[in-house]
């Protein structure tokens, strides 16, 4: 196993940029996946590992599967550098993001499109709950936070190795699953039916927007259908991957 002493090692310095900088993110098409849960998702995933990175004083559990991984052992000073989380487990993944070929689109039936969701956090979420909801992929819009930012991967929980995560442009995806007659769901307040109106459907495309100002008017123009959750509290709405979660699993029933 190499090991890696300094902080100022050029590898050690890449894997930083990973952490903290969307453009060297996307640039090489690379990121860093934190804790035992996550790196054993990506382990999962064949050929997504580039560097398996452990602390010092960390060991590797048994029955993972490790060949042909090439694995690092760093310092605490070295790990300290990758450190996002409080509570560190000491073990990091160094990973080419995943990438999909545009045939695999041809047999996708269930959407989830995202506009301008800028929390990190409700991202992750997203991604997790569409995963476990049997969705086909999700697209991310425009103004949406970068689906590896190492808040959105810790909130995915491993879902990013399971399911497609796509950065387009949702005038596009909405043309394309228009012409593949799939209906399209918006989520709004105006003209909207309560969502338990509508569904299950075997094959949608579900549209949910910014935390503030909703789906843009020009994407919920191509609506098939705007549906809205009705709200019994006094609360005034509810949380964006809330609220997906609740209609994914409403429309998508198996």
């Amino acid at each position: 196993m190499k090991r890696i002493e300094s902080t100022q090692n050029a590898l050690v310095k890449h894997w930083k940029k990973l952490v903290t900088s969307k453009k060297d993110r996307d640039k090489s098409e690379e990121f860093i996946v934190e804790g035992f849960h996550l790196v054993e998702e990506a382990l999962k995933s064949q050929g997504t590992i580039l560097h398996l990175i452990v602390k010092e004083d960390i060991e590797i559990p048994e029955g993972w599967n490790t060949e042909n991984i090439q694995m690092i052992e760093v310092t605490k000073a070295v790990a300290k550098e990758l450190v996002e989380t409080e509570q560190s487990q000491g073990i990091f993944a160094h990973c080419r993001q995943p990438e999909y070929s545009e045939g695999l689109s041809d047999n996708w039936k269930k959407y989830l499109f995202i506009d301008a969701v800028q929390d990190p956090g409700n991202i992750g979420t997203m991604i997790r709950t569409a995963d476990a909801a049997g969705m086909d992929a999700v697209i991310l819009g425009k103004g949406c936070a970068d689906s590896y930012n190492p808040k959105t991967v810790r909130s995915a929980q491993g879902s990013h190795f399971h399911i497609p995560v796509i950065k387009g442009e949702l005038g596009d995806w909405i043309a394309k699953v228009k012409t593949a007659d799939i209906k399209i769901i918006g989520t709004g307040l105006e003209n909207a039916v309560n969502h338990y109106h509508v569904g299950p459907l075997k094959e949608f495309a579900l549209i949910v927007g910014n935390e503030g100002s909703g789906v843009a008017a020009e994407y919920l123009s191509t609506a098939d259908e705007v549906v809205k959750i009705p709200l019994y509290g006094s609360a005034e709405s509810l949380n964006v991957a809330i609220a997906a979660g609740i209609l994914l699993y409403t429309f998508g029933q198996q």
